[in-house]
């Protein structure tokens, strides 16, 4: 009887393989840091006496570009840490996979900066840049993670025991919902109405915050 797909024999990662502390432990800094970062863009408005509140309420957009990176910075650190929970060994290879999900991260600022200066002192066209630009970025940032997947469905000697490595292949579906819909929130956001494509956005981030732990069991069962 042949073996099932996911019962044969599967090649061996080139290359020493370590423990996963060292990897754990820097992610979580990193994601701390761009976490952080994001407040930078914060400023008190300036105001004349008595208009604070008109001030404040102006930069209202620049508020709720931060409440959303915030978010989206820490649903991906929820991602990372499921994640980084199905495996017991890290390649060299796998470190720098790992290395571009962390730059996905660290971009975030830039696109939210962008974003809250469009829509707090730009007109419509500037606004369907700034959104387009985020949700481009959003869109890239999904593909290390297709890169990871895949590695550690063709190299399930780095997976925990417990790990199935169908379970693995089958994650591979929510990045490249990110590359599909992200990048069509960009579009939304460019040929329709800004506000549509940040929507669009917000839609994404809450997709990857109820999966945050992996796509349900029974969806990935054949």
């Amino acid at each position: 009887m042949s073996a099932a797909p996911d019962e044969v024999a599967q090649p061996e990662p080139t290359g020493r393989m370590a423990g996963t502390d060292r990897m754990t432990a820097f992610s979580d800094g990193v994601f701390a840091i761009v976490i952080t970062l994001l407040v930078i863009d914060l400023r008190v408005p300036e105001y004349h006496e008595g208009e604070l509140l008109t001030g404040l309420l102006d930069e209202g957009p620049s508020y709720l570009a931060f409440v959303v990176s915030f978010v989206y910075i820490g649903v991906l650190w929820l991602n990372h840490h499921a994640l980084l929970r199905l495996i017991r060994r890290t390649t060299l290879a796998l470190s720098w996979i790992n290395l571009g999900v962390l730059f996905g991260a660290v971009i975030i600022p830039f696109p939210t900066a962008v974003l809250a200066s469009a829509f707090t002192r730009g007109d419509t066209d500037d606004q369907r840049a700034a959104v387009a630009l985020y949700a481009l970025s959003a869109a890239l940032m999904s593909a290390p993670w297709l890169v990871f997947f895949g590695y550690l469905h063709r190299h399930p000697a780095l997976l925990e025991s417990r790990v199935d490595p169908g379970y693995v292949r089958a994650q591979r579906l929510r990045p490249v919902t990110g590359l599909v819909l992200y990048g069509l929130g960009g579009l939304l956001g460019w040929f329709v109405n800004p506000l549509l494509g940040l929507i669009a956005v917000i839609v994404m981030i809450t997709y990857h915050a109820v999966t945050s732990q992996g796509l349900p069991r029974w969806l990935t069962r054949r």
